[in-house]
C-alpha cells in the first residue's frame, strides 16, 4: 500500500490510522477518510473560462530553453549551443530543429518564454509548478512528499468536484495521474517526489495513480524506447485492499483487466462494504468502475493512432490523457519523469536529448493536439507542457547545461488559449525575463481561471482555517483570445 511518507502514521491532530480507517491505497485517490476537513469548503461562482479538463505534461528534470522553444542563434557558440531552429508557422518563434512536428502544428498553441521563479532545485520547483506554492522545504532539505505539502491544482479539482452536490459519482476520478508517481524509475526510487499529492488537503484527494512498468536495468528508459503492449500494462498504483474489506488481494503481474474483474467479483460478494462511510464506498466505485476499466484500456485505440503518438511511455501515456479526458476526468497529469538520474535534467546527456527526449516529447505533443482537435475537444481541454525549470545559459564541453530556475518555457493550448502566438522576451543569453515574466503561481491561477475556478477561492487547511488557494498570483489574461 502506497503511502504519502512511505510508511503508516497519525493524521494532524493525532487520529490514529483505526480512527482514519484506510480503504485502499493512496495511490487510488488515497481512499481514506481524513478527520481535518470539517469545514466546509467557502462556495464562489464560477467565472469565465472554456476549460472542462486540462492536461498537464510535465516534464521532469528541467528542459533547457536554449534547446526548445528560446533558441538564440546569434549568440556565442557556448551559449547558443548545437542545434538551429526551424521553420515554423508563428512569427517570431524560433524553434529547435529537432521539435519538427510541434513545428508544423504551431498555429496550435501559444509559448510562453518567460516562466521564472527562484527555488532551484527538482523537488522543490516540482512541488512549486504543480501546486502553485513555493515548498515548504528549503533547498537541499529533503526530497519527498510529506503532509504539509501544498494541495496539487489536480488535487484541488479533486476536491471541488467530491464537494459539488449537483454532480452525481459517476464512478470516475476527476484527477488522475499517469503513467505513474514522480520518481517510480528513479534509481532513487524512495522517493516520492512533492507535488501531485493533496498534502494537508486531505489523501482522499490525491489523484488516481497509475503505475507503468519497472525499467530492466540502469541504460533502460522506457519513456523513450519502444514498449510492448505486455509491458503497457497500466496498473493501479495501491491497488491492494486493507484487512478491513476483506477483498481478494491482486497477486503478481496481472493485466488491468483481469484486476478489475477480479476486484468487481469481490465487491459484490463481500457484504461488509454495506456499512462503510460514503468516502470508502466512493473509493470501492472508483476501484470497480466500468467507466475507469473502459477509459485505462489503452489496447482499444486503433493501431495507427497509437503509432502517431509514440511507442514508448510517454507517447502512450499522452494518449492515455485523452482517453481520461474523453471519459470525463478533468485534470491529468502526465509525467515525463527522470529514469537514468539525469534524463531531462541533462547535464551531460545531449546525445539523449537530441536523439530521444526531443524527438519524443515532439511526437506525443504534436499528436495530442492534432487528436483533440480532430475530435473537438481541444476547445474545451487546456493543455500545458513545462518543465520544473529550465538549464544554465553557457553550456559544458559535452553540451550539457546546468539548473537554471529563473528562465524557462511553456508551451499552453485549447480552452481558449491564443493559437500562434509568443507571450515575453528573454534577454539575449536566455537568462533572465525582460518583458512579463510570469511566476508559478500565475501561472496556476491561469489553470484555474482556465477551469472556472476562482483562484481566491478559500478551501480549510489541516487545522480548518480557510486559506486561499493561490497568493499573489494572477491569471495571465493576455494568453487566451
Amino acid at each position: 500500500m502506497l503511502s504519502i511518507l512511505g510508511r503508516p502514521r497519525t493524521v494532524c491532530d493525532g487520529l490514529t490510522r483505526r480512527e482514519v480507517l484506510q480503504a485502499a491505497g493512496a495511490g487510488l485517490m488515497g481512499l481514506s477518510l481524513p478527520r481535518l476537513l470539517q469545514a466546509e469548503a467557502s462556495s464562489a461562482p464560477r467565472r469565465g473560462g472554456r476549460a472542462k479538463s486540462v492536461i498537464f505534461m510535465f516534464l521532469f528534470g528541467g528542459p533547457s530553453q536554449l534547446e526548445t522553444f528560446d533558441m538564440k542563434p546569434d549568440a556565442v557558440a557556448e551559449i547558443r549551443g548545437p542545434f538551429v531552429p526551424t521553420p515554423c508557422r508563428t512569427p517570431g518563434l524560433l524553434m529547435c530543429e529537432h521539435l519538427p512536428r510541434l513545428a508544423q502544428v504551431s498555429d496550435k498553441f501559444s509559448v510562453v518564454r518567460t516562466m521564472t521563479h527562484s527555488y532551484n532545485d527538482h523537488s522543490g520547483a516540482g512541488h512549486y509548478l504543480q501546486t502553485g506554492k513555493r515548498w515548504h522545504i528549503p533547498i537541499g532539505g529533503g526530497f519527498s512528499a510529506t503532509s504539509r505539502d501544498w494541495p496539487s491544482l489536480g488535487s484541488v479539482v479533486e476536491y471541488l468536484a467530491q464537494r459539488d452536490g449537483r454532480r452525481p459519482d459517476r464512478g470516475l476520478a476527476s484527477y488522475a495521474v499517469v503513467p505513474s508517481r514522480l520518481g517510480h524509475l528513479e534509481d532513487r526510487g524512495q522517493y516520492i517526489r512533492p507535488g501531485e499529492y493533496a498534502g494537508w488537503l486531505g489523501q482522499t484527494y490525491n489523484p488516481l495513480t497509475t503505475r507503468a512498468m519497472n525499467k530492466r536495468d540502469n541504460s533502460d528508459n522506457p519513456f523513450w524506447r519502444f514498449c510492448t503492449d505486455a509491458e503497457l500494462d497500466f496498473q493501479i498504483e495501491g491497488l491492494s485492499f486493507a484487512p478491513e474489506l476483506q477483498l481478494e488481494r491482486v497477486r503478481g503481474r496481472q493485466s488491468l483487466l483481469q484486476q478489475f474483474e477480479e476486484q468487481r467479483a469481490s465487491a459484490i460478494a463481500n457484504q461488509r462494504t454495506r456499512d462503510h462511510d460514503r468516502f470508502q464506498q466512493r473509493a470501492l466505485a472508483l476501484a470497480t468502475s466500468e467507466q475507469t476499466r473502459r477509459a485505462l484500456d489503452i489496447r482499444r485505440e486503433p493501431t495507427r493512432l497509437r503509432d502517431a503518438y509514440g511507442r514508448g511511455l510517454f507517447g502512450q501515456a499522452t494518449m492515455m490523457a485523452r482517453r481520461l479526458v474523453e471519459a470525463g476526468v478533468r485534470f491529468v497529469t502526465v509525467h515525463y519523469d527522470c529514469c537514468d538520474g539525469y534524463s531531462w535534467d541533462s547535464h551531460v546527456h545531449s546525445n539523449d536529448v537530441r536523439n530521444f527526449l526531443l524527438p519524443t516529447f515532439d511526437q506525443a505533443l504534436a499528436a495530442l493536439l492534432t487528436d483533440l482537435d480532430e475530435r473537438g475537444l481541444l476547445d474545451e481541454t487546456l493543455v500545458v507542457a513545462i518543465g520544473e525549470m529550465g538549464r544554465t545559459p553557457r553550456g559544458t564541453p559535452q553540451w550539457g547545461r546546468g539548473h537554471w530556475s529563473t528562465l524557462f518555457p511553456a508551451v499552453l493550448a485549447g480552452a481558449g488559449v491564443r493559437r500562434g502566438a509568443v507571450f515575453g522576451s528573454s534577454d539575449r543569453d536566455a537568462a533572465y525575463p525582460i518583458e512579463r515574466p510570469v511566476s508559478p503561481e500565475d501561472l496556476a491561477a491561469t489553470i484555474y481561471h482556465a477551469l472556472g475556478i476562482d483562484p481566491h477561492l478559500q478551501l480549510p487547511d489541516a487545522q480548518g482555517r480557510p486559506t486561499t488557494i493561490i497568493e499573489d498570483g494572477r491569471p495571465v489574461l493576455d494568453l487566451f483570445g
